[in-house]
């Protein structure tokens, strides 16, 4: 039977399960009146996941309140607050994190699409990779609130988004103003001072945070970190605004993944090096205003960004493959400007007695790369050029939605999307510069059945995509010269927008005072998984995919000072034909986690003691399309305990991998060369070690 007739008969068979689950009516009875009409308990915990809060069983809110009660170990790990998604490192702290969710290897981004108060995370035409999502300037206990989506099924959610997003949320206010020192091993500290205070009509907050890391590595990485914000928010009227000015620095010396091949034989330490002269260095700022103004039939929202970003990143992930002299080492480096603009406008309507909303939506993104490049380094050291590209790249997007309760057990959101890219890269290759345009449009629908007896039912489907890097897209020759033949070989250009479809049916529940459940299966297709591989300079072409999955998350408030967390998600990622080299080809998608287990324990209240414990599993991952070789699965715990000295003044000890398990932040497969080795070189699993057992003390004041 072909895939799709057993996807449609698997999705027909749960809809009617699902359904079947609606409480009877007594005979006689005309209808079984749904919990619409009927008071509903709010419960208040880690997340806002209450019945009626969302559109899909996969949605939700991560609150403020988990935020101030789970260690982080680097910032961009409050992602990992979102149920299901996992947060790993292949390099130094100040690198962009690697994101695993829904059987993707999202790399450093791609198919993830996350903001910040409006602004995009995510980079495209990177050059480090399509869609890299830094976010080491982040502040974490400057976040309000993540409102997290899965799946492209939102029409206000375009390039990026097919596997889901993420909107982080910054605190206006401060409850009350914090200093903080944190100590730690191997020369960790961070001295952070935020605070907020009343000015004219409207509230400033300011924070400035420093932060200097060695890690447990052989050649210390000399992480150095300076951040900045400065936010002026007004609330009055029924319009809230706020304009926010960011700045960031940060430099690192770099130990990246190294071949087990070299632990094993004892050339270096599992916390090695094999060229320790890689490093980098990144700025970011940026400048935004948020507009949302209450109207009397609706809403009106705008916001508006500037961002000027840089970096320079020296990797070496072959050694002495390429040249055997010299090495492989790399630089990627580029130079950025984002200007970008959304705007919104709903209206509440009655039509026939039918309670409706109508939303129309634009937005537009404009990327200046002046340059972005490749090229070949020693030591540390530019040496040669690969291929530079100046690139204009601008997205536009316009959407609209119609939400509809046709039944007191009845709801609709129905949209459509629309979004064209213009592409304009000028290379010092010749033969890759040009022009190139591409148009996509995206449909979206969503049933929302109940609640009865506090529970809800969710259908979902929906059409999405994301971009290729404009380099791959008006690419007509590889990057890199062929040594046999001396000239550069042909290639095929990237397709500009890749095709996604997705699905979903699922259930949430409130029917246990105190507990948010949700229950979604899932499937999601790409057209292409072609896409511009920016440690190569080139583009790599594999075939389209599917992926099929569950996921349980369970929120529960089993006390005034206690609050559980349960996530469990399965996943199967598989290529729609056999890919890869001969005779490993096959099926797998490299990378993909197929199981992701959260647990987690918060503890506020309880007399002067707080804390928090966490432990998150994601198992084996497929290395190569065969899955001959692949990963072990990975177990890291992380426990906070605090103590309130007094009203103002809290000490708190964070533990992160608590047993102190040898376990790997990321695994690959792939050739690479050794001095000595063959010419050809030695395919082999490389690995990132996951930090061992490590604590930082962090003393906090309120004023």
């Amino acid at each position: 039977m072909p895939y799709s007739v057993r996807r449609l008969n698997c999705l027909i068979a749960l809809t009617l399960a699902l359904l079947a689950l609606q409480p009877c009516h007594a005979e006689g009875a005309s209808e079984a009146e749904p919990d619409a009409v009927l008071p509903l308990v709010a419960v208040t915990g880690n997340y806002s996941n209450a019945v009626g809060s969302s559109e899909a069983a996969s949605a939700g809110v991560v609150n403020r309140k988990l935020m101030e009660n789970r260690p982080t170990l680097r910032p961009a790990e409050v992602l990992e607050f979102v149920p299901g998604l996992i947060v790993s490192q292949h390099s130094g702290d100040g690198k962009a994190n690697q994101y695993y969710l829904r059987g993707f290897n999202l790399d450093h981004g791609t198919d993830f699409a996350t903001f910040v108060d409006g602004m995009p995370a995510n980079m495209p035409t990177h050059a480090h990779g399509q869609g890299y999502t830094d976010l080491n300037w982040l502040i974490p206990e400057l976040v309000e609130r993540i409102h997290y989506r899965k799946g492209p099924y939102y029409a206000d959610e375009g390039d990026f988004a097919s596997a889901g997003s993420a909107r982080i949320r910054l605190a206006d206010t401060l409850g009350q103003g914090q200093a903080s020192l944190t100590l730690g091993a191997n020369a960790y500290q961070r001295a952070l001072v935020a605070h907020s205070t009343a000015l004219s009509a409207g509230h400033l907050l300011y924070a400035v945070e420093a932060a200097h890391n060695n890690g447990p590595w052989d050649h210390p990485q000399h992480f150095k970190r300076l951040n900045g914000v400065l936010r002026y928010s007004l609330n009055e009227g029924g319009v809230r605004q706020s304009l926010t000015a960011m700045a960031y620095t940060a430099q690192w010396d770099a130990t990246d993944q190294v071949p087990q091949r070299a632990v094993d034989a004892g050339l270096i330490g599992r916390f090695g090096a094999i060229d320790p002269s890689d490093h980098g260095r990144t700025q970011r700022s940026s400048l935004s205003y948020q507009r949302t103004q209450a109207l009397p039939d609706g809403d009106w929202q705008f916001n508006a960004y500037a961002i000027a970003s840089r970096l320079n990143l020296f990797s070496n992930f072959t050694y002495y493959l390429d040249d055997p002299v010299q090495g492989d080492q790399f630089e990627q480096a580029e130079r950025r400007q984002t200007y970008g603009a959304h705007t919104a406008r709903s209206w509440n309507v009655d039509w026939g007695g039918l309670e409706m909303t109508n939303k129309v939506g634009a937005q537009v993104r404009h990327d200046r790369l002046a340059p972005v490049g490749l090229y070949r380094a020693e030591g540390g050291g530019r040496t040669d050029v690969t291929q530079e590209s100046r690139v204009r790249e601008t997205g536009w997007g316009v959407f609209a939605e119609n939400d509809t309760r046709w039944l007191p057990w009845l709801r609709s959101v129905a949209g459509l999307r629309s979004d064209r890219f213009d592409f304009d890269v000028t290379s010092s290759i010749a033969d890759n510069s040009g022009q190139r345009h591409a148009m996509i449009n995206s449909p979206k629908l969503s049933l929302i059945l109940g609640p009865w007896h506090k529970t809800e039912y969710f259908i979902n489907t929906g059409w999405g995509f994301h971009s290729n890097d404009a380099r791959g897209v008006t690419a007509r020759v590889t990057a890199r010269i062929n040594p046999d033949t001396g000239v550069r070989d042909d290639t095929s250009a990237a397709v500009p927008l890749v095709r996604t479809r997705g699905s979903e049916i699922g259930v949430r529940t409130e029917i246990i005072p105190g507990l948010q459940s949700s229950l979604a299966l899932w499937q999601l297709q790409l057209g292409s998984e072609l896409v511009f591989v920016g440690d190569a300079g080139e583009t790599e072409a594999s075939g389209g995919s599917h992926r099929y999955g569950i996921e349980f998350n369970n929120h529960y408030v089993a006390s005034d000072w206690l609050m559980l967390d349960g996530d469990i998600a399965f996943s199967q990622a598989r290529f729609d034909r056999p890919q890869g080299d001969a005779p490993n080809a096959g099926r797998d998608v490299p990378g993909s986690v197929r199981t992701v287990v959260s647990l987690g324990a918060t503890v506020t209240q309880w007399g002067p003691w707080f804390g928090q414990f966490q432990m998150r599993y994601f198992g084996p991952r497929p290395l190569i399309e065969d899955n001959s070789q692949h990963s072990k699965g990975t177990t890291l715990a992380y426990l906070r305990a605090g103590y309130r000295l007094n009203a103002h003044t809290k000490l708190s000890l964070d533990i992160f991998n608590l047993f102190n398990r040898k376990a790997s932040d990321i695994d690959y497969y792939y050739v690479s060369r050794l001095p000595g080795e063959p010419a050809d070189g030695v395919g082999g699993i490389h690995s990132h070690p996951a930090e061992p057992r490590t604590a930082r003390l962090t003393l906090t004041v309120n004023f």
